[in-house]
């Protein structure tokens, strides 16, 4: 259709919903272990065969995870490097003028929106904060997996440390997909009901006109119409 547009390819639509299995199943297993003492830990630790069948299924998905970051970075390089892919998540000097032009416009101080193209500065910084906090998570979780070959490169304090760091990020990193991620991505009056876009792979022309009218431009070769907010007295 004319008016629709492929935003994510198969690879990334398959990518997505591969972390989004992982992390659910991370959250399930890894939460009541954390939170051993409550009585909704322990009634799903029970639920699951007890502990030990949470901890082997924790373990399965974080190596899970590990491997689809590893291939997601390494897909991620090679396109960018064989020049079949832009390297569109990379922050710019752009992204911080945008923030600011964003936050003036919310606040009533200007007419005219940000432009954005592929990605705008929110979803840059959502990316790379949830791909550093992954990489923690897959480095704090083999320290802890594999205590005795770590201790034998580092002192004894980094197994106690890499514990408290594993279980703060992934509750911290939970607490950001609920609030932010979900919300922005899917539930924000832009897009309500839901966003099926990371789904179906498919985004409207209405759509690329409002959110990236910079990546339509360049794939259509139309030029771009600064967004203004409505006066009040029109």
């Amino acid at each position: 259709m004319k008016d629709m547009f492929v935003r994510f390819p198969r690879r990334q639509r398959i990518e997505h919903s591969l972390v989004m299995s992982i992390f659910i199943i991370l959250a399930v297993t890894g939460f009541p272990q954390q939170f051993s003492d409550a009585g909704w830990a322990r009634g799903t630790l029970a639920l699951m065969g007890g502990v030990e069948v949470a901890r082997a299924l924790h373990r399965f998905a974080g190596i899970a995870f590990a491997l689809l970051a590893a291939v997601h970075m390494g897909t991620a390089v090679t396109l960018v490097v064989t020049g079949k892919s832009r390297p569109s998540m990379i922050p710019g000097r752009k992204d911080f003028s945008d923030a600011i032009k964003t936050l003036r416009y919310y606040l009533g101080a200007s007419d005219q929106q940000a432009q954005f193209d592929r990605y705008d500065y929110r979803q840059k910084f959502e990316y790379w904060g949830i791909l550093m906090g992954g990489l923690l998570m897959v480095a704090t979780g083999l320290i802890l997996y594999f205590p005795l070959i770590a201790t034998r490169f580092f002192p004894g304090v980094l197994i106690p440390i890499a514990k408290v760091a594993h279980s703060n990020e992934g509750l911290m990193a939970f607490l950001v997909v609920l609030t932010w991620h979900i919300y922005n991505a899917h539930l924000n009056p832009d897009v309500f009901p839901f966003d099926f876009t990371i789904f179906n792979g498919k985004i409207s022309r209405h759509r690329m006109e409002t959110e990236h009218p910079l990546e339509l431009a360049r794939l259509t070769g139309e030029s771009v119409a600064p967004h203004e907010h409505p006066k009040k007295d029109e």
